[in-house]
């Protein structure tokens, strides 16, 4: 047999069968598709035809055999149904096997495939009614006897008909410039392609090095050269790395297979959406991430999926969705694979986490849910209930990480409980040559990849006290956000050659998953493209390295790992940014200002109040003020204020004239704030930095630069009347439900509802607000913010919408945000209005109208 037209064979069968178990079983779906039931004929008929003429009998019959039955589908004598597709697969997977075999040892396997084909036959001939006569092109001729022949006239055969000749010939046929498909392209091993990159790689090192050399001597003769040789060598880099990048769907072929496998083992109706099949990334990188695909989808679909009837008794269709998205994000290819399953239940994970010792019961106890879920990371861990030939989610997801990992990618996994799962995998395009920024620390230099750096930040010597400790770690607070700091120098046990001195700091943020933090280092040099070379076998073990490269003067320098060096100081100051967040998660309003009314309670006491809760300000001249047994009231408007001050142990000063007053009002109820002095009005960020515990303060805020407690107004409301809220919602049955995750709008929302006389229930996030409705709570009217984690305001209203009936409660949407966009999605997902916080007079307006037309519909049914 010919070495080289085995070889051809071989190619050219491989490559029409990778799309092969695709097409089938998107037959299945769309049996009456005539051409794609030619396009998998062809395909059948054509490694047929060329098995009789190499003489690879048993291959062949096999062939010939699944042929037949594709002839009588093709001809509409035979049905597409599940078992005639699963035959036909079987049958495609002996031809691979029978393939691969041929590959390994240069010889056709001697298979036993008489019950195969039998099989195949006995599924021919039961075609539905008069199968009548078998084509000729698939009868039960020998497969020897096939002629060359045939694999040339025969599709032109099949497909010619009569014509008449042309009277004129069209031009483009006798143009020799039109090239044929085949003229086109030619097939080239990835040896080739593997050495052409090595050398490439090289000869980008050796541009380095030649242009570090004339660098700030632009009167060298050697300068134009040079600087031509760099822009060759680029479009070289460029070229070169284009022949090495394929379309991320190649990557994907197995997996429809895999899913209508996995739906007939487990009786599940499942389907799989893909897309982004056409992005592109490096072939290494597509051979590193064709396992851990394979291993997310197979966990979606067996363990992510419920079964028909729990989907049924959950509402659900029946037909659970796997999602396969791939797109190009910032120099990255980010794939995400999800599921509208049952989700991860993370107190399962806990108990698991505690039987297994991975975790103990004080640790598990104060962990949050996304830190739960992410333990089906550790290895060995799984949540399943028994062991199956497909494994349950978490099993050998610690596989998936490490080998993400691997090539410098990113996993960050969401599950929501009842709604589903998502992983999502960030990656990088290439890993031969990357843009890297270039440090020095601790007299080392150290490339760090440009794919990984968020900014870089320098503090200036005179405000190195803006650096803070938390927790022994330091920490630098960048635009109202904690960020943990590194110190490369000293976690590498290197000489600080800069101790003492007064300079300035430099910080390189970088980011690992959703992780940010920065590294401190001595000096930030330059941008550079660099070869990745593997790290030496004494070092390969430690983490934060990526590899090794050589500079343009000559020396080798490590690469560092972001996600490694993450990693390994998780117990530290990586943390200590976690914590920080959950401190300031529930209070932080990240870009939004509110205006807010500064004044000064006495004491030495700065306090402020939202100013959209106050009503007036008053001045009281103090010879007004009354006392009635142990309350302050003044005449005001025909009738009586009760005034109340906010520092219960001061008392109004007999030197002053004037008393000022904050004062609160709704409907015919108001009430009197005693204050010192009104400061300010300020409009900023309101972060609260500090939760207090003390009544009537929410927490400690910085405003206009100085520390401000910002108060509970409801709190001194109810002290001035207790009766306050009762009164009017003995007058108003409507029940509000108040979904956000931030405590400040909660508390802000809920005393602006209250005080208008609606009963309030509050959650703190949408999956606690689902959870609720589910357990047959019902509500008047729904507020929700957008922007929460877990499940924000939109995914919240598209389920609010499909789950519940005509009778569901109008949706508000408040957003520290604006725009017509905005306005367009909050609407498009279900909201009836969007409105931004806070407005009281347009938010009690809005809450007023959408109520009383429910009270209308309500009474009209």
């Amino acid at each position: 047999m010919d070495e080289e037209i085995l070889q051809e064979f071989l190619a050219e069968s491989m490559e029409n069968l990778s799309q092969l178990d695709n097409e089938i079983v998107i037959l299945e779906k769309r049996p009456d598709d005539d051409d794609l039931i030619a396009s998998i004929f062809r395909t059948i008929h054509t490694i047929k035809g060329t098995c009789g003429f190499i003489g690879l009998t048993g291959l062949g019959s096999v062939a010939h055999a699944t042929e037949n039955v594709l002839g009588r589908m093709r001809d509409h004598e035979l049905r597409v149904t599940p078992t005639s597709i699963s035959l036909i697969l079987e049958g495609v997977d002996e031809i691979k096997e029978l393939l691969h075999g041929l590959e390994t040892t240069g010889q056709e396997p001697v298979h036993d495939n008489s019950q195969l084909i039998a099989r195949l036959d006995e599924l021919m001939q039961s075609a539905d009614g008069d199968a009548g006569d078998v084509p000729a092109e698939i009868s039960e001729a020998p497969v020897e006897a096939t002629p060359v022949a045939e694999l040339i006239t025969s599709p032109a055969v099949e497909d010619s008909k009569p014509v008449a000749a042309p009277t004129n010939m069209p031009e483009e046929a006798a143009d020799p410039s039109k090239k044929s498909i085949s003229d086109l392209s030619i097939r080239v091993n990835v040896d080739v392609l593997d050495s052409l990159m090595n050398l490439v790689g090289e000869l980008v090192l050796t541009r380095n090095q030649l242009v570090q050399m004339v660098r700030g001597d632009d009167e060298s003769i050697f300068a134009a050269p040079i600087l031509h040789l760099n822009r060759v060598t680029t479009d070289l880099q460029e070229g070169v790395m284009k022949t090495r990048m394929q379309p991320i769907g190649n990557a994907w072929g197995k997996l429809p297979r895999l899913v209508r496998d996995l739906a007939q083992q487990t009786g599940k109706l499942i389907e799989l959406d893909m897309r982004g099949a056409e992005t592109e990334l490096d072939r290494t990188v597509l051979d590193a991430i064709k396992d851990p695909l394979t291993h997310m989808v197979r966990n979606s679909a067996d363990h992510g999926l419920e079964s028909t009837a729990d989907r049924r008794a959950a509402g659900k269709p029946e037909t659970g969705l796997v999602r396969l998205n791939a797109f190009h994000e910032g120099g990255h290819v980010i794939i995400c694979v999800d599921d509208d399953g049952a989700g991860i239940n993370a107190e399962r994970v806990r108990q698991k986490a505690v039987e297994n010792g991975i975790l103990t019961d004080a640790t598990a106890a104060g962990m949050s849910e996304k830190d739960l879920v992410n333990l089906v990371f550790a290895p060995g861990f799984s949540t399943a209930k028994e062991i199956s030939s497909v494994s349950g989610r978490g099993v050998g997801m610690d596989v998936v990480k490490t080998q993400i990992e691997r090539i410098g990618g990113t996993v960050d996994l969401t599950s929501r409980r009842g709604i589903g799962t998502e992983v999502r995998i960030k990656i990088p395009l290439t890993l031969a040559i990357i843009s890297a920024l270039v440090v020095e620390s601790g007299g080392y230099s150290f490339a760090i990849p440009q794919l990984t750096i968020v900014e870089l930040v320098r503090v200036a010597a005179e405000d190195r006290h803006k650096i803070e400790t938390i927790n022994r770690n330091e920490v630098y607070r960048l635009r109202d956000r904690l960020l943990p700091l590194i110190h490369l120098d000293r976690e590498l046990e290197l000489d600080d050659e800069h101790a003492g001195e007064e300079r300035d700091v430099n910080i390189v943020v970088v980011q690992a998953g959703d992780e940010q933090f920065g590294l401190i280092v001595s000096e930030v040099f330059d941008t550079e493209e660099i070869v990745v070379k593997p790290v030496g076998h004494l070092l390969k073990d430690i983490a934060i390295y990526q590899g090794t490269t050589i500079l343009g003067d000559g020396r080798v320098i490590m690469i560092l790992d972001v996600a490694g060096i993450a990693a390994q100081f998780d117990g530290g100051a990586i943390a200590t940014e976690t914590e920080c967040q959950r401190g300031d998660a529930d209070h932080e309003l990240a870009g939004n200002t509110t205006t807010m009314l500064v004044f000064d309670a006495g004491g030495e006491s700065t306090m402020a109040v939202p100013l959209s809760l106050v009503s007036r300000l008053e001045e009281f001249p103090t010879e007004t003020i009354e006392r009635t047994g142990e309350r302050m009231v003044v005449q005001y408007r025909d009738n009586l204020l009760p005034l109340l001050p906010i520092d219960p142990t001061s008392s109004t000063d007999a030197n002053d004239q004037i008393q000022p007053v904050v004062v609160f009002s709704e409907g015919d109820r108001s009430m009197g704030l005693v204050v010192k002095e009104i400061l300010d009005i300020r409009e900023e960020p309101l972060v609260i930095r500090m939760p207090s515990s003390r009544p009537g303060v929410l927490g400690t805020a910085i405003i206009n630069n100085k520390a401000t407690d910002v108060i509970d107004a409801q709190y001194y409301v109810e002290m001035a009347d207790p009766d306050w809220f009762q009164k009017k919602s003995q007058s108003a049955d409507e029940r509000v439900l108040v979904i956000d995750d931030s405590v400040f709008f909660r508390q802000l929302v809920t005393t602006t509802l209250e005080t208008a006389g609606y009963q309030v229930r509050v959650c703190n996030s949408a999956v606690d607000a689902v959870e609720a409705i589910e357990n047959g709570e019902h509500f008047d009217l729904i507020i929700s913010d957008i922007e929460m984690p877990m499940m924000d305001g939109y995914e919240f209203a598209q389920w609010y919408e499909q789950r519940c009936d005509d009778t569901r409660a109008p949706l508000i949407a408040l957003t520290s945000l604006s725009g017509a966009d905005l306005e367009s999605r909050a609407q498009q997902a279900g909201f009836a209005r969007c409105l931004t916080k806070l407005n009281t007079q347009q938010f009690l307006s809005c809450v007023q109208e959408l109520c009383h037309q429910r009270g209308r519909q309500g009474a009209s049914a």
